[in-house]
Parts: structure tokens; sequence; C-alpha cells
């Protein structure tokens, strides 16, 4: 008989308060605690706690005929137990049942595996330990956060001891193939792979409530149908989904517990399936064959690629920024920079400033969003990281790393005795670790002669033959990337007008304007860039 194997994600990030730019060394409380817990506690009472129940009811009348499995984030397991405990004590009596697997991830939910290969492991690490340590059990079976899955990631999940993995059914990757069948690493046959059916499971996880979907309405008799449908020789069919799915992204009244409950006496009743945990199917079932990934794929869009999280320049300067201090918190033992530091990599920081058209309508995308645009998510994001990189630098004393609020990280090398050399500015960097900067002495009197490469990306763009003084004086009049594009692409701007501009009165005019908004909108934008071009016609007609 197939397997069905039933797996479900669990996850809720620390969303980050509004933090403005004047905030930036001066407050360090970056995370929006109201907003946090009322979250977390109405989805935990629409979701969390019914679903539990109904999955413990569901083993208690099929027995080990029914087995389920989950991933739940590190992140999220903070927040139950700071918001409601309720919902780890309902996990532990699905623990307790012996039919219910519980898998490793990434313990903040992370993109580390593509950047950083110690931390991803110390990640995974922190997350089997925390796993073991409130479910009785370590996890064998390895989930990467949004399914993300290479050839070289699958490397480092086997070398720490896992033997079974979960990813995407990817099309490119698949070819002609059906993800119905178990397969292994190409790179390293030791490890498993199994793959999400991605049109069964997002019937259920996208379209169950769409009432312009054809198939609408959606019974337990009709899936277990289409169950059927699969060719006799296909093993196991993988239906991999948020748990959010049942109760939060489609309410209760949408008929989803009804259709949660009957499926299991639908699917045992065809004599066709069995339900199994990716942990059965590593010892019953055989790779068909090995499958090569060479670059990154995701459950995400059509193209089921990482562009979702790194696709635009703002995700990548970001994710680079945060991954700038990586050497220095691998040795940080101070526990609120290391709190933040996993708190501030949960992927959903990054998927808040996603530009793309989602192909499920960004519908999933935007009931969790709390920011209004992409650009927005990207100033607030970038404000709270320029905090924290001042912190690191603070706390940890061997290398000083800030981050100018358009996006410049410079780095600053500090002597090793009080009697040494004047610190120097050893480096300047855009975006992508890109040198820009001569060595200059740090207490110069001259002003420092600043080599800026060719236009590569939306700080680059401005950047370009301004002096080394004009940048920060931009960045405390403007704040923000974006803005600052608008007008380099702007003809009618004259760039050195702009600089010799921001040093008049009007620089305080700009800060108003866009301090005491909550984020700089279209209308802050508009007001700002007539009162500079009416700065730089009085500047040209002197």
């Amino acid at each position: 008989m197939k397997s069905i194997c039933f797996y479900f994600q669990v996850h809720q990030p620390f969303r980050l308060r509004t933090y403005r730019f004047f905030d930036i060394g001066e407050n360090h409380s970056y995370y929006d605690e109201y907003l946090n817990k009322t979250i977390v506690r109405r989805v935990a009472e629409k979701c969390y706690l019914p679903a539990n129940k109904l999955m413990l009811d569901l083993i208690k009348e099929y027995g080990s005929a029914f087995k389920i499995s989950y991933s739940i984030s590190g992140i999220a397991l903070e927040q139950f137990t700071r918001y409601a405990p309720e919902v780890i004590v309902s996990f532990k009596k699905l623990a307790d049942t012996g039919c219910v697997e519980f898998l490793a991830e990434t313990y903040s939910h992370s993109l580390s595996s593509l950047k950083n290969e110690d931390e991803f492991s110390r990640q995974i690490t922190q997350h089997a330990n925390t796993i073991e340590s409130l479910f009785g059990k370590r996890p064998t079976t390895f989930r990467n956060t949004e399914l993300i899955y290479s050839d070289q990631i699958g490397n480092i999940v086997q070398g720490l001891g896992f033997n079974t993995m979960l990813t995407e059914g990817a099309k490119q990757i698949l070819g002609w193939k059906s993800p119905n069948y178990l397969y292994c690493s190409a790179r390293n046959p030791k490890l498993k792979l199994l793959l999400k059916n991605f049109q069964l499971s997002d019937d259920i996880a996208f379209r169950f409530s769409q009432h312009s979907w054809k198939e609408w309405p959606l019974t337990a008799e009709k899936f277990t149908r289409w169950l059927s449908k699969a060719e006799p020789a296909q093993e196991v069919i993988n239906l991999f989904m948020n748990y959010e799915t049942f109760g939060e992204h489609h309410w209760e009244e949408t008929g989803i517990f009804s259709f949660l409950k009957a499926l299991p006496k639908q699917i045992l009743g065809s004599g066709k399936f069995i339900f199994s945990t990716p942990s059965d199917l590593f010892k019953t079932l055989q790779p068909i064959s090995a499958i090569t990934v060479s670059d990154p794929i995701s459950w995400a869009d059509e193209e089921r690629d990482i562009t979702a999280w790194l696709g635009n320049d703002l995700q990548n300067e970001a994710f680079d920024s945060l991954y700038s201090v990586a050497d220095q918190m691998s040795t940080c033992s101070d526990p609120d920079l290391l709190r933040d530091w996993n708190y501030l990599q949960t992927s959903n920081h990054f998927y808040y400033m996603c530009t793309k058209w989602f192909s499920d309508g960004g519908a999933v995308h935007n009931y969790f969003n709390p920011y209004e645009t992409p650009y927005e998510a990207f100033i607030n994001y970038m404000n709270v990281i320029s905090d924290f990189l001042i912190r690191v630098d603070d706390i940890m004393g061997k290398v000083n790393t800030k981050i100018d609020p358009i996006g410049i990280v410079l780095t600053k090398e500090k002597s090793k005795s009080a009697k040494s050399k004047p610190s120097v500015v050893s480096e300047a960097k855009v975006n992508k670790s890109k040198p820009i900067a001569k060595t200059v002495n740090k207490n110069s009197k001259g002003k420092p002669e600043i080599k800026y490469p060719k236009k590569t990306n939306l700080t680059g763009h401005l950047l370009q033959s301004l002096p080394a003084t004009g940048i920060r004086a931009i960045a405390k009049a403007i704040g923000t990337p974006a803005f600052a594009t608008a007008l380099w692409n702007d003809k009618s701007v004259n760039v050195k007008a702009l600089e010799q501009a921001l040093g008049k009165k009007s620089q305080i005019e700009f800060r108003n304007i866009l301090a005491n908004e909550i984020a700089p909108s279209k209308s802050a934008f508009e007001k700002a860039h007539k009162l500079l071009l009416r700065e730089i016609q009085k500047l040209e007609t002197q």
C-alpha cells in the first residue's frame, strides 16, 4: 500500500515594532510585544489548540494507523512558552502517543543555510536539543526553513547525523519524474529525500476555501479519490503544509476542521493507503533514484526558488548586513545579543521585503505581514540592524562594525591596547561585501578620498562621485536607499547641488518630514522631493 506522509510546519516570528532612525543607539527594544502576544494568542485559540485536540482525538480513534509529523521552530516555541504555554502542553500530549514525529529545523527559522555553515549547524544543534528536551526524542529527520534544499545543504545536514530531509518536489529538478517516491541526494546518497507533492498539498493549504476554484468545495471523499489516482507503482504521497492552514488561513466556518476529521476515515477506508512518518519511510522504502540540486530550491512561487526572500537589492542588502557580524557572534556569550541574533535571522523579515507578485496572490503572505510595503519593511529592519551592529561592537570589543542608514558597512579595527595607534577605517563595503575604500587614518584632518565602484545596486547608484563627507549628510537627511535612488535617477537633480543643499536649513526640514512618518510614505517622499528641488534651484540661481 502507498503511504501518506502528513507533515505540518509550525512557526511564528517575533515581529518588530516601528523602529525609527532616531532610536538607533538610544533604544534597544526591537519587538512589538503587544502584536506578538495578540497574534500568538489568536492563532493558538483558532488553530493550534483545536487542531491539536482534533489530532489527539483521531489518534485515539485510529491508534497507530494514524500518524503525523511536525516541525516547530525554536522562535515559535519561545513564544508559546511566553504567551500560550497550553500549546506546549498539547504538543506534549501528542508526543506521548508515539504516533507523532517531531522534526529538526533551524532554531531561528533562518536562511543561514544560504550564508554561513557554522551558524546553520549551530542553529540545527540548538533546535534538536530543544526538541529532545521538550518531547523526549532526538530528531533524525530535518526540514530546512522554507523547504530550502541544495546538494551542498544536504551534505551539511547528513554530516550532522540526519538520515532524511524534506524538500519541495520542484519541476526543475524532477522533470518528468514524480514526487511520489523516495529519493536520495546525488552528492551524498546516505541522505534520503522526501519531496512535497505541491499540487495536492496546496489544494488544502491554499485553495480549500477559495470559492472561485473550480473544485470548490473540497471534501474528504473527493480528496481521497484524487489520492487514489496516483500510479500503482508510486510509494508515498507527501502532504506538507503550514499548520495554520487549519483554523487561521482557513477559518473553522469554511469546514476545514470537518474536512480534517473526515479525511483519515476516507483514506484508511479505501484500503489503499497507510499513514507514515518520515522515520517510518526511511526504514521501509529504498530510494528510486538520486537527484541533483545545484541551485537552492524552496516551496515558494512557480519558480520554487529563493527569490521570495533574496530576490531584490533590499533583501540582499539587509541579509548581507546582518551576517556581516556572523564571525563575532560565533564567540558571543551575551544572552541579549544572542537572543536578538536569533530573532533577527528569521526568514519572515526578508519575506516582508519581497517585491514579487506571489503565485498564490499574496494572500497568506500579506495576512501576517505588519507592513504596508516592502520598502517600509526594509527601512524598519535596517534601522534595527544599525543599532544591533553598534551593540555587537560595544559588547564584543574586537571588531567595530557599523552600518550607515543607507547601507554602507564600515568596519573599524580596534587596537589591542589603550596606548596603541589610533583606530582606522580599514574597509568600507556596499551590499555584497565589495571593497570600496582605501585605508584612511581616522584622526586625519584631511577628507578621506573614497573610490566608488560602478553602478551595481540601489546604494551604489547614489554613492558614485560623492565625497565621503556627503554620504552621512544624505543618510541623515533622507534616511532610506529607496528615496536616495529615486533622487539619483531623477535627471533634474544636480548631485553636487544636492550635497550643498543638505548643508542648508533644509536638512532639518527633511529630517522632520521623514522622522514624523511611521515610514517614508509616498506623501512624505513627494514633500521631501519638492523641497529638495526648490533648494537646488535656489543654489543654482545664486
